[in-house]
């Protein structure tokens, strides 16, 4: 059976969790407004409560809703090739700016997907949280019917597929002066490196 995007979007604002490919490794996605959906997620992947998820977000206009602070470092990441693309950038957050759903985080971790249906499922349930479709401290399985079978349950909707990318996307800490990569993935130290030349 073939999923659409409107089957994810009403998935996601119904509260239930979606199990589907990205443009990196697959993913488990939830709306931050569903605070069941949240609890769901945490428990699929027995992920540690104190370790925050990610979010996902369709372009820059969505970044300044949440109130996220831009420092130079992350201007310069969000203009290159790498965005929308594999690269996970984490900044403050302005409480005055930020949604009810963040308040008592003090950063966030935000990434805009290459991926054509993911953006479109974007646009229409704004930013949504994204974590990887693996048991907390595993490698993420090649398929959507691998990660299933790994997790604690079973998501609400599964959208059939493969990850583009064996790796996941490369974390860069825009919050701290110089920005620190984080974590190294799908794009390379020396192309972080060479973005942010004379910011570092």
């Amino acid at each position: 059976m073939t999923v659409s995007e409107a089957d994810i979007v009403q998935c996601i604002t119904q509260g239930g969790v979606v199990l589907l490919p990205t443009d990196t490794v697959l993913g488990l996605a939830v709306s931050p407004r569903h605070g069941a959906a949240i609890d769901r997620l945490y428990g699929l992947k027995h992920r540690p409560r104190d370790k925050n998820l990610p979010i996902m977000v369709a372009d820059a206009d969505q970044i300044a809703m949440l109130g996220a602070q831009i420092t130079p470092s992350a201007q310069a990441l969000l203009s290159s090739l790498f965005v929308p693309g594999a690269l996970t950038i984490v900044f403050g957050l302005d409480p005055t700016r930020a949604p009810e759903w963040l308040a008592g985080r003090d950063e966030i971790a935000l990434r805009i997907p290459n991926d054509a249906q993911l953006l479109a499922v974007l646009r229409e349930t704004g930013p949504l949280l994204v974590t990887s479709a693996n048991r907390s401290g595993a490698q993420t399985p090649g398929t959507t019917n691998e990660a299933a079978a790994q997790l604690n349950g079973t998501p609400d909707l599964i959208v059939a597929g493969t990850g583009r990318q064996a790796t996941p996307s490369t974390i860069v800490n825009c919050r701290v002066t110089p920005a620190r990569i984080e974590r190294i993935g799908a794009v390379s130290e020396a192309d972080i490196a060479s973005l942010l030349e004379g910011l570092l």
